[in-house]
């Protein structure tokens, strides 16, 4: 008699194969699929018959082959030796895949995410005869030079701690003993996690304490909360892989999850060459010492996107258990929601929208809803903002996965590919881009940062808004027919979106530009526009305004190291210049201005 779980191929279509006789298989069991023993996941139940979705390519595999099933779902290793590394999207490691089938990832290769030989030295938090609980800190293992690595009680398990052993061990060695009322468990430094299930928390909070990023048109503008969600869609080429590495490295989330789900081969390839060689600028050591990286590129099996994304979000709820801030990088969702189309097609199922399943807002929903800022089991907080990028055929955002993600998202940073043709980067949209989170910030801000914070963003967006209306009526009559006042907002945006959205990546000082400075920028370039208004009604024309040196200096602020010095001196050389302009004649007399 076969084994419960086990079965047959009978069928194979591309990454999709149907077993049968497999009749005592669960929903979303692991399976060994054929002679080469090829990784797969059950999607569909149906009688004695399974539908598989394979994660590895299925060329060569014949009816008839075995199927061995594991009587477990997707399960993924989360102890120290995460950090630092690159996964496939199953979470095998890369080096070691590299080590057992050279270059090229063979099939059917059964490597575990965690070394299992490295000896991680553990240091006992809790004492041995205290009473324990699930997702209690036990120990911690300093993992990298800025990043405790807290080992805690698996869930399921509450007792009193029997034996605690410190000192050098690997993750397979007991590290302490556990009364139960089910009799004694050994505990390990790693614990088993089901990816596609959510790791629990006891109370979610509001996001109402800002992601900072170090990126004016995030933070200023278009902020997100802590555990909170964004989407950053955009055509190929506006900027999307350096808008989200420039996320990883700069944000103030202490993990970097960063998951290359369905990108191109070269795209993913710059990204494991040029993560490993940045610098965190808050330890001077490698970013990658605090970050985790998954890879699965378009030419990989498709069903390994979705798993990808799961692996992902599975990694960084066990760092938020922790009590760490993760903020997690997905790029792109599009590609794995062309994945999702690829394997429904396979199962014939009814399309939906552009072929997509009719499922695709839900599956969406149910990755994005496990973002959040809350408190854990063990009474610490942390939170795992994500951020997806969406790749939208052609730039056209009205396709279905960006209008979906839109629903769910509280933050649309929308990439333009004009902008980005002008060289203006990020290419953030401020006319089209919106965060939901900015009301519940706003206290934070007024708080942290300045009383007059929201309201210098309301007015500076609203100078933004009237340039787009007059930029219409200057392509029918040119600028020189406007009236002072309105040249006036026209040379302020211009100021706005060139010395304060503009940013260079690449620049030592102005990759990075904190709250406070950012606050101090726009303060000086609204207290000249004010200024400079009140000298507009009494008869001073624009052009004689925009000869004003400080101007230059306004330009060159973002790049000084020492901005409260610097802004200090311009606002002094602003007033010293306003005081020298010369009302006209006629209205000093109290005449009219033409």
């Amino acid at each position: 008699m076969a084994k419960k779980g086990n079965g047959q191929i009978k069928k194979i279509a591309g990454p999709v194969v149907v077993g049968k006789n497999m009749l005592g298989s669960k929903m979303y069991d692991v399976v060994r699929v054929g002679k080469e023993r090829l990784l797969g996941e059950i999607i569909q139940l149906h009688g004695d018959k399974a539908t598989i979705q394979v994660y590895e390519d299925t060329n060569g595999v014949r009816p008839n082959e075995p199927i061995e099933g594991t009587g477990h779902p997707l399960m993924l290793q989360l102890g120290p030796g995460l950090l630092n590394n690159m996964f496939d999207g199953i979470a095998r490691p890369l080096e070691k895949i590299s080590d057992v089938s050279g270059d090229f990832i063979g099939r059917g290769i059964d490597v575990p995410t965690l070394d299992l030989k490295r000896k991680h030295d553990f240091k006992a938090r809790a004492k041995k005869g205290q009473q324990v609980k699930a997702a209690e800190v036990i120990g911690t293992v300093q993992e990298t030079e800025g990043i405790e690595h807290r080992i805690m009680v698996p869930n399921g398990i509450e007792g009193k701690l029997v034996e605690i052993y410190e000192g050098k061990k690997t993750v397979e060695e007991t590290i302490a003993i556990v009364s139960t009322k089910q009799g004694k468990k050994s505990l390990k430094m790693y614990q088993e996690w089901p990816v596609r299930i959510a790791r629990p928390l006891k109370e979610k909070l509001a996001p109402n304490v800002p992601l900072l990023t170090g990126q004016r048109v995030f933070d200023f503008f278009f902020p997100i909360g802590k555990g909170g969600v964004a989407a950053i869609p955009g055509p190929f080429g506006a900027g999307k892989t350096v808008s989200q590495h420039q996320l990883a490295k700069w944000s103030d989330a202490e993990i970097i999850i960063y998951v290359g789900c369905g990108e191109r081969g070269n795209e993913m390839t710059e990204v494991l060459k040029e993560l490993p060689e940045l610098t965190d600028p808050k330890t001077g050591r490698p970013l990658m010492e605090r970050t985790v990286l998954i890879a699965n590129t378009s030419n990989m099996p498709v069903a390994a996107r979705e798993a990808s994304v799961y692996t992902g979000v599975t990694i960084a709820e066990y760092f938020r258990d922790q009590g760490y801030n993760v903020a997690m990088m997905a790029d792109s969702t599009s590609r794995w929601a062309e994945a999702m189309r690829e394997i429904s097609s396979r199962l014939e199922e009814m399309p939906g929208e552009e072929g997509y399943p009719a499922y695709l807002a839900s599956r969406l929903a149910q990755f994005y809803e496990r973002s959040g800022r809350g408190i854990n089991l063990n009474g610490s907080s942390g939170s795992v903002s994500i951020i997806g990028a969406v790749s939208p055929p052609g730039g056209d955002f009205s396709e279905p996965v960006t209008q979906n993600t839109l629903r769910i998202t509280k933050v649309f940073w929308a990439l333009d590919a004009p902008l980005a043709y002008r060289r203006h980067f990020p290419a953030i949209n401020w006319l089209t881009s919106y965060s939901l989170y900015t009301g519940a910030l706003d206290k934070y801000f007024s708080k942290h940062v300045s009383k007059d914070f929201p309201v210098l963003r309301a007015k500076a967006m609203a100078i933004l808004q009237k340039e787009a209306e007059l930029q219409e009526i200057v392509q029918l009559i040119g600028p020189d027919a406007l009236p002072e006042t309105d040249k006036l907002y026209l040379f302020t945006a211009k100021s706005i979106r060139e010395d304060f959205l503009q940013q260079n990546a690449y620049h030592d000082v102005d990759s990075y530009c904190s709250i406070k400075k950012q606050y101090a920028m726009m303060k000086t370039i609204l207290g000249l526009f004010d200024s400079c208004q009140q000298l507009v009604e009494k008869g001073v024309k624009v052009a004689e305004l925009r000869k004003m040196a400080a101007n230059e200096r306004i330009a060159r602020m973002k790049y000084e190291k020492n901005f409260e010095k610097e802004i200090k001196a311009i606002n002094e050389e602003i007033e010293r210049e306003l005081r020298g302009i010369k009302i006209p004649a006629a209205v000093a007399a109290g005449g009219d201005v033409e």
